[in-house]
């Protein structure tokens, strides 16, 4: 491998990922949430209800984070916690009806704000880049 592509590689992926978050989080600003608890909503929207623990660690936040956020999700009414009946120490996520519709508002335009920031791109190349993205990520974990 070629030390200078490998360095321009990175600095590139950096910039790129900087841009798609900035924009996202521009995005989802215009919605009111935060892009941690826009992050829990589609989970829970597309997923269904989740454990407190799954939902940290699909969407990568600690456990404090993930208290908050959930927290500030249950005052504005979009989710709701539900105790395990089997096991009493776990506790579920998910969507009020309330979340549900708001999720219903606002996912297609979100939805089709991320397939604007990719229409630079083929179906081929988005398939190919998702591709070559997961072999790296694979190969760095």
């Amino acid at each position: 491998m070629n030390t200078k592509n490998a360095l321009k590689l990175f600095v590139v992926l950096n910039r790129t990922c900087a841009t798609l978050v900035n924009a996202d989080q521009e995005n989802i600003r215009h919605y009111g949430l935060s892009r941690s608890a826009f992050s829990v909503l589609e989970l829970l929207y597309h997923k269904g209800p989740q454990t407190v623990q799954d939902i940290g660690k699909k969407i990568l936040l600690t456990s404090g984070s993930m208290t908050y956020v959930v927290n500030k999700l249950v005052e504005r009414g979009f989710v709701q916690r539900d105790i395990c009946e089997s096991d009493r120490r776990v506790t579920y996520v998910g969507l009020t009806p309330l979340g549900t519709d708001f999720m219903d508002g606002i996912f297609p335009e979100h939805e089709q704000h991320i397939v604007k920031m990719f229409s630079a791109l083929s179906d081929a190349q988005i398939v190919t880049l998702t591709e070559t993205l997961k072999q790296l990520s694979a190969s760095i974990k």
